[in-house]
């Protein structure tokens, strides 16, 4: 395990340029990874921070934290943005995967309402990063080395634990299943022979063919202000 967590910080180093940009202090604010998208620590959704997430359009939040974190991790303006909260711990052994259709689900809703997106956990570097990269993973129908990279590239500091990464490896072979069942034998043929000539094509062949978005997210899988709900598996 730790091999392979030493291969993943190899292979996602960012180019000098953006490291020379990054600064500690970066690490306590949110970044926009992809467009609508955005990973921050806690303290970017803290008390104080409402105007900032207003101006910046943001509506809907996914909150993680464990048990232990409840406290003072929490929802902070349920009556202005709506909620996922998940319990998840920071531990190599936590099944994380099991929570990537989720939240996948409550984004693509969201930004095809028009919304805009923040997930955070506490430091925003691991549990909240490893829904992310996967989101972009699957989304974008990355390799997991690409994901991890362009991630990190927009939030210097992320770190997944040696546990989270590994089943985001396993994770990247479930998203090229999905990829290829999407395909019927007979178009899987058609696709096959049409890469042959025109392969820069048949990425927008295949958009085509996907099926639709995601469902709409259940509202009773949301924060409630009456009624916290969250997660756990």
């Amino acid at each position: 395990m730790e091999h392979l967590l030493k291969e993943f910080l190899c292979l996602s180093l960012c180019r000098e340029k953006d490291a020379e940009a990054w600064t500690y202090f970066m690490r306590r604010e949110l970044q926009e990874i992809v467009p609508s998208l955005f990973l921050g620590p806690y303290s970017s959704a803290a008390k104080n921070k409402l105007p900032e997430l207003k101006k910046l359009g943001i509506t809907h939040v996914i909150c993680i934290r464990e048990s232990l974190e409840a406290k003072f991790i929490k929802p902070k303006f349920p009556q202005f943005l709506r909620y996922l909260v998940l319990e998840i711990a920071d531990n190599p052994l936590e099944n994380i995967v099991c929570f990537f259709p989720m939240s996948k689900e409550f984004i693509d809703a969201s930004l095809q309402s028009g919304r805009k997106v923040l997930v955070h956990g506490n430091v925003g570097i691991s549990r909240s990063t490893s829904l992310v990269i996967a989101y972009v993973m699957e989304t974008f129908r990355m390799k997991l080395n690409d994901a991890f990279t362009l991630v990190k590239r927009k939030s210097f500091c992320v770190h997944p634990n040696a546990g989270f990464l590994c089943q985001l490896q396993e994770y990247e072979a479930i998203c090229l299943a999905k990829l290829t069942v999407q395909l019927s034998p007979l178009k899987l043929e058609k696709a096959t022979s049409f890469q042959a000539n025109t392969s820069g094509n048949l990425k927008q062949r295949h958009e085509k063919e996907e099926e639709p978005g995601a469902k709409h997210y259940r509202h009773h899988r949301l924060y409630d202000i009456s009624s916290e709900q969250h997660y756990k598996y």
